[in-house]
């Protein structure tokens, strides 16, 4: 044994990110004395800008709103006392399909051994105990998600450690609550076509097939701070919409995949460091 505390290591693709699936274990954690260290792959820059102005818009400027985002990042770091945070800066791809996806010198566009190669230095920097990052398809297909991914997976190649690693997942029984609580918060929303519905209906995973439910209740209110931190983005952020009250009741669970274990600690595990302490 060694006097090195406990480190989770999230991995995450945008500003933002951090708050939306990991936001609770970031502040569970911390306030247990673990370290919590931050991977941010991306500048963020595909984000809405000021006034909520769309990229390829007049008016959006890229580096104006990686600056703004990166100051937001910071503001959510210090809610969810986060130990440490790396930004790795690529450019933000965008979302799939967006021209943004072919620049050079984006996030999407990096060899997969470039970003792996520096993540690396870092886990062999920090040792993380814990990984957490997206599954294959980056939780819903976004580009970047799924590079995070992949580097990910591809950085713990490259060293010895042997960390538990997690993917993060949503219950299909929760998603379907979601959808009903988005309709109820966005009366103007129409109802999916059938081609989204089944999308939609394919996101997550069946609950018997998640292998670890951690309660973040108590740290609900630090997530939807953290994700009200990214004021510029509150548009495409749902849950600021239904109020800190019932943020916390549907958003007080949060929910992986082990995918990598050398502690043989039995599943279903409600904490990620079960066998670890």
């Amino acid at each position: 044994m060694t006097d090195r505390p406990l480190t989770l290591m999230a991995v995450h693709a945008h500003p933002d990110d951090e708050a939306t699936s990991t936001g609770g274990v970031l502040a569970r954690y911390a306030a247990e004395g673990v370290r919590t260290v931050l991977v941010t792959c991306t500048d963020g820059g595909c984000g809405d800008g000021p006034g909520g102005v769309k990229p390829g818009e007049p008016g959006h400027d890229p580096a104006a709103v990686a600056l703004m985002r990166r100051q937001e990042l910071e503001a959510s770091c210090g809610v969810l006392k986060i130990s440490d945070l790396e930004m790795l800066d690529y450019a933000d791809s965008g979302m799939v399909g967006w021209p943004s996806n072919d620049a050079p010198g984006s996030f999407w566009q990096t060899p997969v051994e470039e970003g792996a190669a520096r993540l690396a230095e870092l886990m062999r920097h920090y040792q993380p105990d814990v990984v957490v990052t997206y599954d294959e398809n980056g939780f819903y297909g976004h580009p970047d998600h799924i590079q995070a991914h992949r580097i990910t997976m591809a950085a713990l190649e490259m060293t010895e450690l042997t960390p538990k690693v997690y993917w993060t997942t949503m219950p299909r029984s929760a998603m379907q609550r979601f959808g009903e609580v988005m309709r109820e918060f966005g009366e103007d929303m129409p109802e999916p076509d059938p081609a989204e519905a089944a999308a939609l209906a394919e996101i997550g995973l069946p609950d018997d097939e998640i292998t670890t439910w951690v309660d973040t209740t108590d740290y609900s209110g630090q997530k939807f701070d953290s994700l009200a931190a990214h004021a510029s983005q509150g548009e495409n952020i749902f849950f600021l919409k239904m109020g800190k009250e019932r943020f916390g009741e549907l958003m007080g669970l949060e929910t992986f995949v082990r995918v990598k274990d050398t502690t043989d600690a039995p599943l279903p595990e409600n904490d990620l460091f079960a066998g670890l302490r």
